[in-house]
């Protein structure tokens, strides 16, 4: 039996991850970014698309980010070894002819949603960027709320907006108002929606009440243990938010929350979606608020689960059966650099 991807240190599973906001790479540019502990050299050529490649070259080992873009191709400083879109060096400007095929980096699927750049951890990605399941679609309009950092695996900050107990004991909301309920999709992804009422115990309950016709709107849409979609809000307006997140070198979460509804026509539409995309991200501010102080010190463990950990326990299970990425960093520049150390050795 494999090893549980739940809070794992190192695997994760294969899929889409938030890597940084789309405007950070601008036509014509090449970044050296960070995902996941893989270095990666990501430039936006002359068409605008967005290619995202191992960060080091086939020949020395040259940072590719330090180089310049030609065109749609990316080209290294140290020798100038050119490459294409696809990792392939198509130009070796010492060396006459048709470059070796062993010349080349890997290059990963890379994609924009939502005003950010994702990665696909594997070699082929097996569905578009995810949507709000409300929104599919649609034309949007988002907001990048705030970027955080919090000290805890993603897997864990994910599973508290689905942890019922937690909204009664922070935030002060009434027992019986949430009960989330598995929604397995498919296998990277599951949803949670609430079948909980608004109480009627009292006047406020029996006044909100009134904007809900049956169980009060709460979903959750997961994928890959590390994106999360919530919609919430009465049944005339929903807001929604992602949380985008990625594991740091370090453990920690890095992620990207942003407010997200659909793109309404013409001046009054504009002004309303702005309103709309503020009190979401106001909304998210105030959930979050409270739960920061966990994030900071937990160490997950839940060795002793009850009834109300259910759906915990659903997304838990869910992950551990997603298939693994091969992501690791290569090992052929520790194994090229100890081997340098022992040729220097016998030249000395």
């Amino acid at each position: 039996m494999s090893e549980a991807l739940f809070n794992h240190r190192e695997a994760i599973a294969e899929g889409w991850y938030w890597l940084c906001a789309s405007r950070q790479i601008r036509r014509g540019q090449v970044k050296a970014l960070r995902l996941l502990g893989r270095d990666l050299a990501v430039y936006r050529g002359d068409d605008g698309e967005l290619v995202a490649l191992d960060a080091y070259c086939a020949h020395m080992g040259a940072h590719l980010a330090e180089g310049r873009v030609e065109g749609n191709k990316l080209r290294c400083f140290f020798h100038h070894w050119r490459y294409t879109a696809d990792g392939r060096c198509d130009d070796i400007p010492c060396q006459p002819g048709t470059p070796p095929a062993r010349a080349q980096v890997k290059r990963w699927p890379a994609a924009e949603r939502y005003g950010l750049v994702w990665i696909w951890t594997g070699t082929h990605a097996a569905h578009a960027v995810p949507e709000v399941p409300e929104l599919a679609g649609l034309r949007c309009r988002t907001l990048q709320v705030n970027r955080f950092r919090k000290n805890c695996h993603p897997n864990v900050m994910l599973i508290n907006a689905i942890d019922e107990q937690h909204f009664r004991s922070v935030h002060g909301l009434p027992g019986s108002i949430l009960s989330m309920q598995a929604l397995p999709r498919d296998r990277a992804h599951i949803e949670f929606h609430n079948s909980g009422r608004v109480p009627a115990t009292h006047w406020l309950g029996r006044l909100l009440g009134r904007c809900y016709r049956d169980a009060l709107t709460y979903k959750l849409s997961y994928w890959h243990g590390s994106t999360g979609f919530v919609t919430l809000g009465p049944d005339f307006l929903h807001f929604h938010l992602m949380f985008a997140l990625h594991r740091g070198d370090d453990g920690e979460t890095q992620g990207q929350a942003v407010a997200i509804t659909r793109r309404r026509s013409g001046i009054a539409g504009w002004l309303f979606d702005h309103a709309v995309l503020a009190l979401t991200a106001a909304v998210g501010w105030y959930f979050a608020r409270g739960d920061t102080r966990v994030f900071q010190s937990i160490r997950f463990d839940l060795r002793t689960p009850i009834a109300a950990d259910k759906a915990v326990l659903a997304f838990m299970r869910h992950l551990d059966q997603q298939p693994r990425a091969d992501w690791a960093e290569p090992a052929a520049h520790s194994t090229h650099r100890r081997h340098l150390h022992r040729v220097g050795g016998k030249h000395a």
